[in-house]
């Protein structure tokens, strides 16, 4: 007996025609289930915590149209246990302690309680905490389902008590895969109708669904609504009609494969290659294709900080502008300001200094004990830290000639380390001759006083 089946969504009874295609699509095997190899693929250990009937609660990361909520239905029908799906838009704490009580009455007829908690960020903090308990001794097993950063979102003792799985965006060829099951299945999908879509297309769909299985389906739908049948009842999506479908204008990426992620790198390439006209060309052919826009300019932001660094401090704050400018003016006027941050790029000068210095922090953060921080370096706001030597030996630099003292601030595992190199170009150079300068005056008081 399910306690909860009043709390769960009626069985699929047929493929109504009003339900949607990415509805009707899900998948209710794991061996049916597309993409996440990294987590489900065979011996992972995911996978078999599922076969085993060993889950644990755990919270499924990952943009829209990943698969979280279809995978959290596959491990309900894998289970032995009652199956609570839980919205945190619809619902509040009332809710939540209702159904807390009621998975403790289970448990104590053996059975176990699966609650799934589709987009749980939206809970705040006191809502997260009514969970605890109950994950805590075992009443519930907890499946999160968020689109944000756990990190930020989720309370952190909630996030301790459960294992994050990262699901990734799709990939073209496994979005292609899902629009042929689409069109083939009779019962489920669009197979009881003859349509005829060429691959290029298929593979278009799936570029503009951008990872998105839900977003690829309902374009498919659309557009299969949308063409018109002939004699023989068979229809035929073109690219006319899946522009219409995609409600914008849209350029097709050609059979040889300049798709989305070629054409950022092209993009990306031509800016740290100093090619103006190559820029505007890619940025250009990937804003008319549709492409987000918002995308792009993540992008120049993140290559204004690994391509220009230091060497144009200008570059990082003009990027962001771009961004937050075409966000405050929109299409088509925004995409000037992009237009504008990509030039900038591409005429700055070039450093890759500050993005190989942090790689070389990133390997020591990883691959050297996490030496405890230095005494001198610590704040003693206590008596107890003062006895303790916290802050003791700390030289303030104001209250040294050129602002410069010969204290380390690093481990004194890695005293010696130089992670940042500034190159020649640029503001780098600039900097390049201050750190000369000043290392040359540290090692002078360092002289003086041995």
């Amino acid at each position: 007996m399910n306690l909860f089946s009043h709390l769960e969504p009626a069985p699929r009874q047929d493929t109504a025609l009003n339900t949607p295609l990415a509805d009707r699509m899900r998948p209710e095997k794991l061996e049916d289930f597309v993409g996440q190899q990294h987590l489900l693929s065979a011996g992972k250990p995911l996978r078999v915590s599922i076969e085993r009937d060993q889950l644990r609660s755990l919270i499924l990361w990952g943009p829209p149209g990943t698969g979280k909520t279809t995978l959290a239905r596959i491990i309900a029908k894998m289970t032995r246990s009652d199956f609570i799906p839980f919205s945190a838009v619809l619902s509040g704490i009332k809710e939540i302690k209702v159904v807390m009580t009621e998975a403790e009455k289970t448990r104590h007829y053996g059975r176990k309680t699966i609650l799934f908690v589709d987009e749980i960020h939206r809970f705040n903090k006191a809502q997260q905490d009514a969970f605890l308990p109950h994950v805590e001794n075992g009443n519930i097993t907890l499946i999160g389902a968020t689109t944000e950063n756990p990190s930020f979102e989720l309370n952190s003792a909630l996030l301790s008590r459960s294992k994050v799985y990262v699901l990734q965006p799709l990939l073209v060829d496994e979005i292609v895969t899902l629009l042929k099951r689409a069109l083939a299945n009779a019962d489920r999908g669009l197979g009881s109708e003859t349509i005829r879509i060429e691959e290029p297309l298929l593979e278009q769909m799936a570029v503009f669904a951008n990872g998105d299985a839900r977003t690829a389906y309902n374009t498919l739908e659309i557009a299969a609504q949308l063409a018109p049948p002939d004699e023989a009842k068979t229809k035929t999506i073109t690219a006319r009609i899946l522009e219409d479908a995609f409600q914008r204008r849209m350029l097709m990426y050609d059979k040889a494969g300049e798709e989305h992620y070629n054409l950022i790198s092209a993009l990306h390439k031509s800016m740290r290659n100093s090619d103006p006209d190559a820029t505007l060309y890619w940025l250009g052919r990937m804003l008319e294709a549709g492409e987000d826009p918002l995308y792009i300019a993540r992008r120049i932001v993140r290559f204004a900080s690994e391509d220009v660094g230091l060497a144009d401090p200008m570059a990082l704050p003009l990027a962001v502008s771009a961004m937050q400018a075409y966000d405050f003016v929109g299409l088509p006027e925004g995409n000037l300001a992009i237009a504008e941050a990509a030039v900038y790029m591409a005429t700055a000068p070039k450093s890759n200094a500050l993005y190989r210095a942090y790689d070389d922090v990133v390997r020591d953060v990883k691959g050297t004990l996490a030496d405890p921080v230095p005494l001198h370096l610590r704040n003693a706001p206590t008596q107890l830290m003062k006895e303790l030597d916290y802050g003791k030996g700390y030289q303030y630099a104001h209250d040294f000639q050129n602002k410069l003292t010969e204290m380390s601030c690093l481990p004194e595992s890695l005293k010696d380390r130089t992670y940042f190199r500034p190159s020649s170009d640029g503001f780098e150079r600039t900097i390049q001759e201050r750190l000369r300068e000043w290392r040359e005056k540290i090692k002078q008081l360092k002289g003086r006083k041995s």
